[in-house]
């Protein structure tokens, strides 16, 4: 029988002790220190903005006049951009990660496919706004349109709903398969009835988080040219338009020349978070409410 040294055994349960301890005083700090800044970040961008949002800012035109100007284009644009982007993120995106869940044999094909999405999720922005410069604004001369914008980021969050939809999918318990199978349904009923619907909330979930970040995204439009100058309001998917990150990159820009643009840009902040927020908000009720269904 080994001889077990009790000293040298509390000595290592000592310094895993101290160890743990020093690893939580270092997460707390993290934490701290992330919160710190996202504090003074919020309170400034809220203090310079909150006394520009008024009923003409939130309804009016661009204006070369800080005083006068609106930001009813840029909402109207990012509205119009995201009834591009859902609709068609979704519908590719969820079909897609039903095919590579339900369909496709496992083997070379589908680790090939896979292993392409995950790689996709982390190419950098700009790059999906020159595919889409190349694509769309040029090959197919869409202009510099919604609908050139919204295709362009369709497939900017189009691997992260591939892959949250398949990760919903598999949580599926597979019993409610095999008892759908065993009643007499079909390959399709069974998804359409009881595999989607299982899968529902974390799908929905996916899918607003990431309509979420393309609302935040800049760099791929600042590609295709999307201008954030003077302009009619967007009244359709084949109309220009600006969206709010692009309000938002120009004033900043400008608030070297002109400081109430600074002012104008942290106000628009404001309103962007505000819509972060109502859509992150949704995501938590939408999962909530199918997972008490479902």
């Amino acid at each position: 029988m080994a001889y077990i040294d009790m000293a040298q055994v509390k000595k290592r349960i000592s310094a895993r002790i101290v160890l743990n301890k020093l690893a939580k005083v270092c997460f707390m700090v993290a934490t701290l220190f992330g919160l710190i800044i996202l504090t003074i970040l919020l309170t400034r961008v809220v203090s310079e903005g909150m006394a520009w949002i008024n009923l003409d800012f939130l309804t009016g035109k661009l204006s070369t006049q800080a005083d006068r100007a609106g930001i009813m284009g840029a909402i109207l644009g990012t509205f119009w951009l995201m009834v591009v982007v859902g609709p068609v993120s979704m519908l590719v995106g969820v079909g897609t990660a039903i095919y590579l869940e339900l369909y496709v044999k496992k083997g070379k094909l589908q680790s090939i496919i896979q292993t392409n999405i995950m790689n996709l999720a982390g190419v950098p922005s700009i790059v999906y706004g020159i595919l889409g410069l190349t694509i769309f604004v040029r090959a197919m001369e869409f202009g510099n349109v919604v609908l050139a914008g919204g295709l362009t980021m369709s497939l900017l969050v189009l691997p992260i709903i591939v892959s949250v939809s398949q990760e919903a999918i598999r949580a599926v318990p597979q019993h409610l398969s095999e008892a759908s199978y065993g009643l007499g349904a079909t390959k399709w009923q069974t998804i359409r009835r009881i595999v989607l619907p299982a899968a529902l909330p974390g799908i929905l979930t996916g899918a607003i988080l990431a309509l979420s970040r393309a609302i935040g995204e800049t760099a791929p439009l600042v590609v295709l040219g999307i201008p954030a100058l003077l302009m009619p309001f967007p009244g359709g998917i084949l109309d220009k338009f600006t969206v709010l990150p692009m309000q938002i990159y120009y004033w900043t820009l400008d608030s070297t020349l002109v400081a109430e643009y600074a002012n104008l840009a942290a106000a628009t902040i404001v309103v962007l978070l505000f819509v972060l927020f109502v859509l992150n908000a949704t995501a938590i009720i939408v999962r909530n409410t199918f997972q008490k269904r479902y």
